[in-house]
């Protein structure tokens, strides 16, 4: 393991690397076409219901922002589009979505630039978040540093099978401004007021200068009206709630359920992404194996079933981990109590203590935002078979990975740059 030297990863808890070769470098999305995202979806249940499946294929478009716009064409709610999973911006990404009662003739009649809809199917039931197979990733990684390309990439792809801490990746915190963590520890706390001024009001240097301005004078002011006018056009979701202040000065809670609703939920489930990220550098801190499993270690099996290692069936479990039939995990708190079985629960305890979070918290947070924040176990690695293929210098990567596991998390082992770099 090799720690990383960038306060941004640090910041974000993400702090070490599995493999000690030195990094190619080099940029991610020189373009959008150099990062295709392609969803693996699961089998269309029930036929002939009432929602519209559509495969969405998008480039250079923010997925909440497309559904709205979908949404806006059609003359519906966005709440009657739902989606497996959310894809990145600055890519060409391929997903099922489903819409509630519109017909295939209404879905033909969307035309946005770089957006189309091709109708699939039907089914009895919406696209549930997080119901895909996978993802498949074609990445090409653009100026990397030419010395020893091939031999370093091919160090990095048998560390990638091997094993890497699977650590939620940047644009699970935002991309620009990495602050949905710390908006949803806000919203955690019952803080509201406190949450909004960091979404709206909390700048970051690599915003526009209007952007820069329009913030600050928010998070010193509370000036909601003076935001509204001063906010470029396009951050919509920081109008809409500065607007709603405006109409209801004081109501920090009302400005947050202006959100929409899963945009609001993943605020509250990345302060859960942030404590997952920093247990699972701890552990790699304190010298713990991500494969050898330890006593009081939780494992996770591919069929969902959960255990807990002990001395008697230790070596059992190791063997289990070899053969892949399960893996180690970290228990990522929510609502529920929590029962310490080892260190690791140990350690989240303790990052939770730091935060000033609890279950309590969780439960409180899951009534406002209308959402269970149930606890949930995660791999403390993520393995794939990547192909990668060395031209000049430039590496193209293909590889698919589960849900929920990030391709940016395997490009950074390749890269070892500056996070931004992989914006």
């Amino acid at each position: 393991m090799m720690p990383s030297p960038y306060p941004l990863e640090e910041e974000l808890g993400m702090r070490y690397y599995a493999s000690v070769t030195p990094g190619i470098g080099g940029r991610l999305r020189s373009s959008p076409e150099d990062f295709v995202v392609e969803e693996l979806p699961l089998p269309i249940r029930d036929p002939d219901g009432p929602y519209l499946i559509c495969r969405l294929t998008k480039k250079n478009w923010e997925l909440q922002r497309a559904v709205k716009e979908i949404a806006k064409q059609l003359g519906i709610s966005h709440r009657r589009i739902a989606w497996a999973g959310t894809k990145d911006k600055n890519a060409v990404t391929t997903q099922l979505i489903s819409i509630y009662d519109i017909s295939p003739e209404e879905a033909g009649r969307v035309h946005l630039k770089d957006i189309s809809l091709e109708v699939v199917g039907r089914s009895q039931h919406q696209i549930a978040l997080g119901g895909l197979a996978g993802n498949r990733f074609e990445i090409v990684i653009q100026d990397c540093i030419p010395e020893n390309l091939s031999e370093r990439v091919q160090a990095v792809t048998e560390v990638a099978s091997a094993g890497i801490p699977n650590y939620y990746g940047l644009q699970r915190f935002g991309v620009v401004r990495p602050v949905t963590h710390i908006v949803g520890e806000s919203i955690l706390k019952g803080d509201y007021e406190g949450a909004v001024v960091t979404y709206v009001g909390r700048a970051y240097p690599r915003e526009s200068e209007e952007a820069q301005r329009a913030r600050t004078h928010f998070a010193e002011t509370r000036d909601a009206r003076a935001a509204l006018a001063d906010l470029p056009i396009q951050m919509t979701y920081e109008r809409a709630m500065a607007n709603h202040i405006v109409a209801n000065p004081g109501d920090y809670a009302g400005a947050l359920r202006a959100l929409p609703p899963k945009l609001l939920s993943l605020l509250v489930s990345a302060s859960q992404s942030y404590l997952f990220n920093c247990a699972l550098s701890c552990r790699i801190g304190a010298g713990l194996s991500l494969s050898q499993p330890e006593v009081g270690d939780r494992l996770l099996f591919l069929n969902g079933r959960e255990d807990i290692v002990t001395a008697r069936n230790q070596k059992a479990a190791e063997l289990q981990i070899r053969r892949g039939r399960c893996q180690i995990a970290i228990f990522i708190p929510g609502s529920g109590p929590i029962v310490s079985h080892g260190r690791m629960d140990e350690i989240m305890q303790e990052l939770m203590q730091k935060s000033g979070v609890d279950a309590g918290d969780f439960e409180r947070a899951s009534r406002f935002v209308e959402t269970k924040f149930a606890g949930v176990l995660r791999p403390v690695a993520l393995s794939t078979d990547v192909q990668a293929d060395v031209s000049d210098a430039s590496v193209r990567l293909r590889f698919t990975l589960p849900p929920g596991h990030y391709a940016t998390t395997v490009c950074r082992e390749y890269m070892k740059a500056d996070p931004y770099m992989m914006i």
